[in-house]
């Protein structure tokens, strides 16, 4: 019998059947005036007397009437029984999307139910059967038969324990998917509370466009599994940031344009001339917070750049931003270092690493096995709630996380030739980056690879267990496509590639020449060892200059080598997550032709933004004698080769701000005087603050192991920066022009 919540909607919702609301026609309600639904009393069979159509109702019915019906219905859906209130021989109430009906016969129907709204992906079958014509069970088979796939529904029924067997290797959308300790809904009455088009076709393969999101959601349980990983990060990391005593603030998302440097978005006003810019961060109001007396601030905030669109960003992203008074660099990365240590340990209780359809793929254990202590190795053991996936391997699948190094922007340079470097690319398949010796090669063969005078050669080396032949082969294959990609390389130098062979005169070395060749072995990376056959050496001149931006020519050459080696097997993929500090970065950077900087005179701009406090007090002398060689109090955290975030110390004396942008970025006065609400701010005791923002999208995408930040978000722009789903962004009407000032009439 059904009792308390459920009986009583039951009871004062006779009217209303199965199908759809706004599908009620007079020849259906005919034919369906003895069937018995959930919001019938099981307890007592209805007369059919008891279910004639109201006046007015049929085929021909008004919209008004539709309307009106659809009101009634939509003030009457009941709550559905809670998951902790399942149990055998429950009466239930359940809110789904039925599956795909399989018929063993004309009395008995299978079917599963996705409850999306557990947030689970197991679903439960439902079991329809009757032995009585005009019972309540034939009737509510009657309609389960006429329901279509997918579509979403009320369920009224009986729980009980899942008589389906496993059947490894299957899939969430698998009919066989297996359903151990799972739930069967004997049912009673079900009711559609809106039918699934005819015209969508859903397959196990289908692949549905950007402009059909809506239904990757719906059919894609990896991405909503990513969806579901990115709302426990969020909810872990503010989680840790409230119990360390940090207040959430919502700052605004409307701002002014400043030159901070990046692109910015303007929001016309229909004040002429007079314009909104959309927040690249927070940046400037958390500095006014901390002159406000705040002393820890974070925000999950929105933040908008005009950048050239790749794969990792977009025009609009969400950015976990903090900020502390009274704090160094130093005090800032000893927070973060406790964050990413506490995440870490609640990921590696939440998730294992399971292999969906060739995919690597975080999945949820379910909420009782983490209840009851399910840590560790003994994980394995345990199920998942993502059905259809598989471990990995013995050892594999369960997250690996490394230690949390630190290193400087200079040793990151030497070694890695990144400033984000991929700690995963490591001895004895590929070596660091090494310096070769002024003399240790022939003036010759430097021409032969580089135009520039008196420059630096680097060198690495790759190892790949695989014979000469086969090592040329492959490095043959990699430098022809070379053109093709999108590694850039500078134009005044080629690299060398040279493979050992001991079998060749002078092993594989000729090309350096006699000498040259000796000196190499003799000079290469201490942590190598002596070469072996099948080394492939790569080296690459490089300007005699000090490091700046981001990368040198063969630290993305071995960057793309590695990668590509990984992808053909012949280096093992390391599962690792390794976490690193790279800090110590110049304070400024020689201007380049596609950085809008700060819009100064000096050629050269602030490497991150212009409120970065130098590192010490010999890097402040600088400032007046050679700004170049300043370094910054900048501190990036790196994740596998991807930068996931970035923070500094801030300069807090409004005339030191002042004089950084005025006399040494030489800024214009207009320039300048855009900062006057922070020059206030500062002056008015604002204490030494430091902070950090996680670029949250791109952290959930490395966790994720997926190439794109589109793929964790749950409505991302297009390659061209377009939400093909909406049609944004969308033209400008005349009328909108005119009231706005966007354009001159005659541009219009």
């Amino acid at each position: 019998m059904l009792r308390g919540p459920a009986l009583r909607w039951v009871r004062s919702s006779r009217r209303f059947q199965c199908q759809s609301i706004l599908q009620l026609h007079r020849e259906h309600i005919k034919t369906t005036r003895n069937i018995r639904t959930l919001h019938d009393d099981v307890s007592n069979t209805p007369k059919p007397t008891e279910l004639e159509p109201e006046s007015g109702k049929g085929a021909s019915e008004s919209i008004d009437a539709k309307l009106e019906t659809f009101k009634k219905f939509f003030d009457r859906i009941p709550k559905a029984t809670k998951l902790g209130a399942f149990a055998e021989g429950q009466d239930v109430i359940i809110h789904g999307f039925v599956g795909k009906r399989k018929d063993l016969s004309s009395k008995m129907s299978f079917c599963d139910l996705d409850l999306k709204q557990y947030q689970i992906s197991r679903p439960i079958q439902i079991v329809s059967s009757w032995n009585e014509e005009g019972s309540s069970q034939y009737h509510a088979h009657q309609y389960l038969k006429d329901i279509p796939a997918y579509s979403p529904v009320v369920a009224v029924g009986t729980l009980q324990k899942s008589q389906r067997k496993s059947q490894p290797g299957t899939t969430p959308n698998d009919q066989g998917a297996p359903n151990d300790q799972g739930w069967d809904l004997k049912l009673r009455s079900i009711t559609c509370l809106n039918p699934f088009p005819k015209d969508i076709i859903v397959s196990k393969d289908a692949v549905w466009p950007s402009k059909s999101r809506h239904l990757q959601l719906r059919f894609d349980p990896l991405l909503r599994e990513r969806l579901y990983f990115r709302h426990f990060l969020h909810a872990t990391l503010s989680g840790s940031l409230r119990a360390a005593k940090f207040i959430e603030i919502e700052t605004p998302i409307l701002f002014k344009s400043t030159p901070e440097g990046a692109r910015e978005f303007l929001v016309p006003t229909r004040r002429p001339g007079y314009a909104y810019a959309l927040t690249q961060s927070p940046q400037q109001y958390k500095q006014i917070l901390m002159a406000g007396g705040i002393h820890k601030y974070f925000q999950f905030a929105k933040c908008f750049r005009d950048e050239d669109h790749r794969a990792d960003r977009q025009p609009e992203f969400t950015q976990l931003d903090m900020e502390i008074a009274f704090a160094t660099g130093n005090e800032m990365m000893v927070v973060l270092f406790n964050l990413v240590i506490t995440l870490t340990r609640t990921i590696r209780d939440n998730f294992l690493l399971k292999d969906v359809n060739g995919v690597r793929h975080p999945v949820r254990i379910s909420p009782q096995e983490v209840a009851n202590g399910a840590k560790g190795a003994n994980r394995r053991k345990h199920k998942t709630i993502l059905e259809g996936a598989k471990p990995i391997d013995e050892v594999a699948d369960h997250f690996v996380f490394a230690p949390i190094l630190k290193m400087t922007y200079e040793e990151a340079m030497s070694s890695f030739g990144s400033d984000k470097p991929d700690l995963r690319i490591h001895i004895p398949h590929v070596s660091p980056i090494y310096r070769m010796n002024e003399g240790d090669l022939s003036r010759d063969f430097v021409q032969m690879i580089t135009g520039l005078e008196n420059p630096i050669v680097d060198c690495c080396n790759f190892r790949l267990g695989v014979p000469p032949k086969d090592a040329g082969e492959f490095i043959r294959r990699f430098m022809d496509a070379l053109p093709s990609t999108t590694i850039k390389l500078s134009p005044e130098s080629t690299p060398a590639v040279i493979v050992y062979d001991s079998s060749k005169p002078l092993n594989g070395l000729s090309s350096l020449g006699h000498e040259a060749a000796q000196k190499l072995e003799e000079a290469q990376s201490p942590t190598w060892g002596k070469y072996e056959d099948g080394d492939i050496i790569i080296m690459q001149a490089r300007k005699n200059e000090p490091f700046y931006g981001g990368s040198t020519d063969l630290g993305r050459l071995r960057t793309a080598i590695h990668e590509a080696a990984v992808k053909e097997g012949l280096i093992p993929k390391d599962p690792t997550f390794r976490f690193l500090f790279v800090h110590s970065f110049p304070l400024f950077t020689p201007n380049g032709s596609d950085d809008p900087g700060q819009g100064g005179a000096s050629g050269f701009s602030s490497t991150h933004h212009p409120f970065t406090a130098p590192l010490s007090a010999s890097d402040f002398d600088h400032l007046k004698t050679d700004p170049l060689k300043a370094k910054a109090d900048h501190y990036d955290l790196v994740l596998n080769g991807v930068e996931v975030g970035g923070g500094s110390r801030r300069i807090h004396v409004a005339e030191v701000q002042e004089y950084i942008m005025r006399d040494v970025l030489r800024m214009t006065d207009d320039g300048v005087a855009e900062f006057a609400h922070l020059f206030e701010a500062l002056r008015a005791g604002c204490p030494p603050h430091a902070g950090f923002a996680f670029g949250f999208d791109r952290l959930a995408s490395v966790l994720l192991d997926v190439p794109s930040v589109r793929d964790v978000m749950a409505f991302p722009k297009s390659n061209r920066g377009e939400d093909l789903l909406v049609g944004s962004p969308s033209k400008v009407t005349p009328g909108q022009q005119k009231m706005y000032h966007i354009f001159a009439a005659e541009d219009s």
